[in-house]
């Protein structure tokens, strides 16, 4: 079995292999995090996104964890779907703020045909300020994925949650292999995908340690890995739920590291709980990457002020992000993909051909 800090990207981990890494001694955990992130990344830059809910409340899912879903009363104000101009406004201040990302979240199982017009237009005039763009809609199939793409967006959100083995005790409205095929459908698209998970939802450290194979076994990693800290919300299921020590919420972040290790392992959700000291060790386990401002969807976020004496405190900056070289790097995906997906229509349409049907 295989510990090296420094090993190349490997898909095959095994459950063992990972719960070998948590269990070890926590020094020696973060050392070789620290190997393996100062191999990849500046160990003091850290890549800042700003997220905005573009459409709140009513979600039909009935994930234990989310205000947003209208299976629980949590006070949260429904909206319905925000005016293009609206969001437009809001990426230019997240911009002159210091985002390099700008993320759009919509509470939805799945886009609407009209609603998935509005939010391509969103794509494209976020897109043309200079600002990397990232959606999280649910789940899309691939001829929305190939939409999508063709507009700009450069990441796709869609979080694993958890384990495979937990996951039904959280969610029961999507199945875990919904989730892998929209994962699939990203991928296939030419963009890139953002994934992670919640910890602190009542699972087993094996969970944890289950979660991070799932997101090890694609191929490639995740470009963007957000690790959550539970955030409880009275009138959810979990407001109650024990809080997660977050020394193994460290651990967790160190370990994703050594396993994704060209990966950005963003510090998300439970920022707002968390000491300035947990942050401080996240960054030191590998995290390079956060949310910047008030508001995460409809959740607290440290203000951008905080994070900014924060980053002061420890010597950070703002991970500058060569957008043009990003956006070449996705076209050339996405003609690729296109390719594809031409090759294999042509592929079926000789087959039919062949019937003789």
């Amino acid at each position: 079995m295989t510990l090296a800090g420094n090993a190349g990207v490997r898909h095959d981990w095994s459950l063992a292999e990972i719960e070998a890494l948590f269990a070890l001694p926590f020094n020696d955990l973060l050392f070789r995090a620290q190997q393996v992130h100062r191999s990849h990344f500046d160990a003091n830059a850290v890549q800042v996104s700003t997220l905005l809910s573009i459409k709140t409340g009513a979600c039909p899912e009935d994930c234990k964890y989310c205000p947003q879903s209208g299976h629980y009363n949590t006070g949260l104000d429904k909206e319905k779907l925000l005016e293009i101009d609206k969001v437009v406004e809001q990426a230019k201040a997240a911009k002159e703020a210091g985002a390099s990302r700008f993320c759009m979240g919509a509470a939805w199982k799945s886009p609407r045909e009209q609603d998935l017009e509005v939010v391509l237009a969103m794509v494209e005039r976020v897109k043309a300020l200079g600002l990397e763009t990232c959606m999280t809609l649910g789940m899309v199939d691939a001829g929305q994925a190939s939409r999508l793409a063709e507009a700009g967006l450069d990441y796709y959100n869609h979080n694993l949650d958890t384990s495979p083995e937990y996951y039904g005790e959280i969610i029961t409205t999507r199945t875990y292999a919904d989730r892998l095929e929209t994962l699939g459908n990203v991928r296939q698209a030419g963009m890139k995908v953002c994934s992670g998970g919640i910890l602190g939802m009542g699972e087993a450290p094996r969970d944890r340690a289950a979660l991070l194979q799932q997101l090890v076994k694609l191929d490639p990693h995740p470009e963007s890995v957000p690790i959550n800290m539970l955030v409880k919300v009275p009138g959810t299921p979990l407001a109650d739920v024990e809080d997660l020590d977050p020394i193994e919420f460290i651990r967790a972040i160190a370990v994703a590291r050594i396993l994704m290790p060209k990966s950005h392992v963003r510090l998300s959700a439970g920022r707002e709980q968390m000491e300035e000291s947990t942050q401080a060790l996240a960054f030191l386990a590998g995290a390079n990457s956060i949310f910047y401002g008030d508001r995460l969807l409809t959740t607290g976020n440290p203000q951008v002020e905080r994070d900014r004496a924060l980053f002061a405190k420890l010597g950070l900056h703002p991970e500058r992000r060569e957008t043009c070289a990003d956006d070449d790097h996705q076209q050339a995906s996405l003609e690729s993909a296109m390719a594809h997906r031409a090759g294999q229509a042509q592929a079926a349409e000789l087959a039919y051909d062949a019937s003789g049907a």
